[in-house]
């Protein structure tokens, strides 16, 4: 999850899904499995997503001995290069050496997964970014991490980090204009459609969305999108009906995007989700909502939706 710098920006792919449906979190899908909802709600999920917010913490900290603590005494870590270090001291180094090589860099990670494969064995997948207090420099990364359970406490054995290429693109909402339009889905009977307009002489935009119950009850929401030119990435602001907000930030995939959210509901609970959206075509993309959780509690994975745009002339 340490990733080398580069003297080039990294700027966003295809934005083909920035307008979707990126709310604090639903409530849980009725055809979840209990086994999913077991796994998600687990106290050793719990403690391995803990553990990935401390690599953040002391990793922006710059604190290589506590970084190298997160590992298992023989640890291995395999960089973006395919450098091995092997066992603590050596981690320890080569994070020391790169802090100094990049003494304003801040890491950003969006956990994709965590799949419990025995009691004292886990994997993690996820993507990471690092970038410079400036935003001189942003390079992603996927990274698997296989986590043990020592003594009660789970540590990593093995990390490996790869590059994502990922085609430049984006440095301003500007060159978002094909988003603009009217988009529909359906799940369950609940339809939502959302209509794009530009707004801020054309630095945003404003999403409106309305979404109809199976009994015709209609609500509405909105959103803005635009680029936060300071941490160089596309950002997005969400206001829900029942008057919760969030914040999202938007990493690049290699077949879409992965929208890290965090916010509150009306009634003061703290929601945590990545939004993942997988492009189909120009007119159409595929929207999840996955690692959810509403006041610490693990929720499930959303359905699959998918969201068309609606001819012009509607």
């Amino acid at each position: 999850m340490r990733i080398t710098f580069a003297l080039t920006f990294w700027l966003f792919a295809s934005g083909a899904y920035l307008c979707s449906a990126q709310e604090n979190a639903p409530p849980p899908a009725a055809d979840a499995s209990s086994a999913d909802l077991s796994q998600q709600a687990s106290p050793d999920v719990v403690a391995i997503r803990a553990s990935a917010e401390s690599f953040v913490s002391v990793f922006n900290q710059h604190d290589a001995r506590a970084i190298a603590a997160l590992w298992t005494e023989g640890g291995e870590y395999v960089d973006d290069t395919g450098h091995t270090f092997s066992g603590r001291a050596e981690i320890e180094k080569s994070y020391q050496e790169f802090f100094v090589a990049a003494p304003d860099a801040k890491i950003q990670i969006t956990v994709d997964s965590i799949r419990l494969l025995t009691r004292d064995t886990a994997i993690e997948d996820g993507h990471a970014a690092v970038q410079s207090a400036t935003g001189d420099a942003v390079l992603p990364t996927k990274y698997t991490v296989v986590h043990t359970k020592v003594d009660g406490k789970w540590l990593m054995a093995s990390v490996r980090d790869a590059l994502t290429e990922v085609p430049v693109a984006l440095t301003s909402a500007a060159d978002l204009e094909w988003l603009i339009g009217t988009w529909s889905g359906e799940e369950h009977g609940v339809k939502t459609e959302s209509v794009c307009t530009w707004v801020v002489e054309g630095r945003f935009i404003e999403r409106k969305y309305t979404t109809t119950q199976l009994d015709g009850t209609k609500s509405t929401g909105l959103q803005l999108i635009g680029w936060n030119p300071q941490a160089k990435h596309v950002q997005s602001w969400s206001f829900s009906p029942e008057g919760g907000h969030a914040i999202g930030t938007w990493m690049p995939q290699q077949d879409g995007w992965a929208a890290q959210m965090h916010g509150i509901t009306g009634d003061g609970l703290i929601t945590n989700s990545v939004n993942q959206l997988r492009r189909l075509d120009d007119n159409a993309y595929v929207w999840q909502s996955v690692q959810r959780t509403a006041g610490g509690i693990a929720l499930p994975d959303t359905d699959e939706v998918v969201l068309k745009r609606l001819p012009s002339t509607r």
